[in-house]
């Protein structure tokens, strides 16, 4: 692996050069939860990659070639192949790349897991406006949405009576709802945690999967980040390197 602390490239930097061959290529932003998901499906399987950090403040233009959306994450091969979305990407990974499979063999476990996964989409919306909005509104009923859904989850798990979300080992599903619950610490929302413990074992546990623990965010660093990405700095994206 390379580039998970270089700078990012923004307008005006020359496109990266062809793929290597045997390694795939993840166009990423280090504080973005979307592609952290896609980072921890690689560091997972144990796949050759390189990162390219992009500036999403100040994107250049040749990367819209890579995703018309401008998003990360984008994977690209050494066959110019490319794949973005974040969780496209991940299922991606699983398919082509050996080894431990993140997501069950089994149709039906397969569709159970997604299905949890469909009950956590309504998270990331709300954490995202929960993130423009707490310094400058009241977020009192932001709070209780998250809370509400949070207990969805609770009762998920309880339901399981399993450590995590894919059964008693981390699964795709762990992963992709992960990155947001990291963040919980840095806007200060751990108290919509309260009521639901098997929730906080759960994040507990995630602290002590060596895949995520090797990709733990550093939680001054995010808040930093934050204010100034709230700002649209272009420093946004390189603080603390």
């Amino acid at each position: 692996m390379s580039g998970d602390a270089t700078k990012s490239l923004g307008k005006g930097s020359p496109p990266p050069g062809p793929v290597p061959e045997g390694v795939i290529r993840l166009y990423s932003m280090r504080f973005c939860p979307f592609a952290e998901r896609t980072r921890l499906v690689l560091k997972a399987k144990g796949i050759r990659h390189e990162i390219i950090n992009i500036n999403l403040k100040n994107k250049p233009d040749w990367f819209f070639k890579k995703n018309p959306l401008g998003l990360v994450p984008v994977l690209e091969d050494s066959k110019g192949q490319v794949v973005y979305e974040s969780v496209i990407t991940c299922e991606y990974l699983d398919e082509v790349y050996p080894g431990k499979k993140l997501w069950p063999e089994d149709p039906y476990e397969k569709a159970r897991q997604k299905m949890i996964f469909e009950v956590f989409t309504t998270i990331p919306p709300l954490s995202s406006s929960y993130t423009r909005k707490h310094k400058t509104e009241d977020c009192s009923g932001l709070k209780e949405n998250l809370r509400k859904e949070f207990s969805k989850l609770e009762e998920i798990l309880a339901n399981k009576k399993t450590t995590f979300f894919g059964g008693s080992s981390v699964s795709m599903t762990d992963y992709l709802i992960w990155p947001w619950f990291e963040r919980l610490e840095g806007l200060e929302l751990t108290d919509c945690l309260d009521h639901t413990p098997k929730l906080k074992l759960w994040m507990a546990a995630m602290k002590k999967d060596p895949t995520a623990a090797a990709l733990l965010l550093n939680v001054n660093h995010q808040r930093h980040f934050l204010e100034l990405y709230l700002k649209n700095s272009h420093e946004a994206c390189d603080y603390g390197l």
